[in-house]
């Protein structure tokens, strides 16, 4: 923890600048989460029921950072793909250079060669957890030799993870066009899907760990999809029958307490007191400024923004009610352009 003795330090011309603050965890890098029990057994029905997990919630509730810390937990691969509008609809399953592969097969036809197609097929996240060993070949049958395996992409991640088991994030699914989750349906519901430009079927490979599963193992799913949405769009009927839906809701204040204890426990330096009643204050001023953004008719700041101005006071030693602190709300929980947004 930077004290405030260390803070005042820092903006004497002469102290060196100590950024050891700057090393906290990311809040999507799977370390911290507080899973209330109802959440909890949503997980568990998806991997009972080998249904994806479809989230709902305010922007800033937690939906995208619940992927990683079960990936993490569970020591599962991760996979995540952010769906923009412009992502179409096979993306999330493989794509197809077809530019790169006509200029390579007008060289080729000179020289009386034929491409190679696979090698013009990129892997989306879905193979990679469906089949890890055929997204590294890029859909090439076993007893063909490959010299171009496809790279994972969160290679680093999943290390050390287990080959047979994955978590897949697909994050904002509601701003892509219908046509996107519809393209889903099959796939997410058998478990298998072809790729049409080299004719490969990918399923799910058979699990490479020797061990017999236990009887739990058995009636839980090897992999676990989870989809988030902030209601941009209405979501395809069909999408909805096929998911365990759960909502996420606004945390009230003991919420707010509970997570800010698992998120300062990772911070640098112990955890004291002041820290704990600074987590209280701002708990407190979240409250009050949810009400003003109520009567400004603008969005009501979320737990992640209460984190980022918890995390903002206790390194910069500022305290709610002082100047600093109505900075801070125009920055951190109220921000200016949200709110000329919001009016337009």
């Amino acid at each position: 923890m930077v004290s405030a003795e260390q803070t005042r330090a820092q903006r004497e011309p002469d102290g060196p600048p100590d950024t050891g603050w700057l090393d906290m965890p990311d809040r999507s890098d799977g370390r911290v989460y507080v899973m209330p029990d109802e959440l909890r057994f949503a997980v568990n029905v998806a991997l009972a029921t080998g249904r994806p997990l479809l989230l709902r919630g305010m922007p800033g509730s937690g939906k995208s950072s619940l992927a990683p810390f079960i990936a993490n937990e569970l020591r599962w691969r991760y996979y995540e793909h952010v769906v923009t509008y412009r992502t179409q609809p096979r993306e999330l399953l493989w794509t197809f250079d077809s530019v790169r592969r006509l200029g390579d097969a007008q060289v080729a036809v000179s020289r009386g060669e034929t491409p190679d197609d696979a090698s013009y097929v990129q892997p989306g996240v879905l193979w990679w957890a469906l089949a890890p060993k055929s997204a590294r070949r890029r859909g090439r049958t076993g007893d063909i030799e490959v010299s171009d395996p496809a790279p994972d992409p969160f290679e680093e991640t999943n290390s050390g993870r287990s080959p047979d088991h994955a978590v897949v994030l697909i994050d904002e699914i509601d701003k892509a066009d219908p046509d996107v989750p519809n393209s889903l349906l099959v796939p997410l519901g058998s478990h298998r899907f072809t790729v049409a430009e080299i004719g490969t079927e990918v399923r799910t490979e058979e699990a490479l760990d020797p061990e017999e599963p236990s009887r739990e193992e058995v009636h839980r799913a090897r992999h676990l999809v989870v989809l988030t949405t902030n209601e941009e769009r209405e979501l395809p009927q069909a999408l909805l029958r096929r998911c365990v839906v759960h909502v996420l809701p606004e945390h009230d204040k003991a919420m707010l307490l509970s997570i800010a204890e698992k998120h300062m426990a990772t911070w640098p330096g112990e955890v004291t007191p002041d820290d704990t009643a600074l987590a209280e204050a701002v708990a407190d001023e979240l409250m009050k400024v949810r009400e003003q953004a109520d009567k400004q008719d603008v969005r009501r700041p979320s737990t992640a923004e209460y984190l980022d101005a918890l995390l903002a006071c206790r390194s910069l030693d500022i305290r709610p009610g002082g100047s600093e602190w109505q900075l801070l709300t125009k920055n951190v929980l109220i921000k200016p352009q949200q709110m000329a947004g919001d009016r337009k």
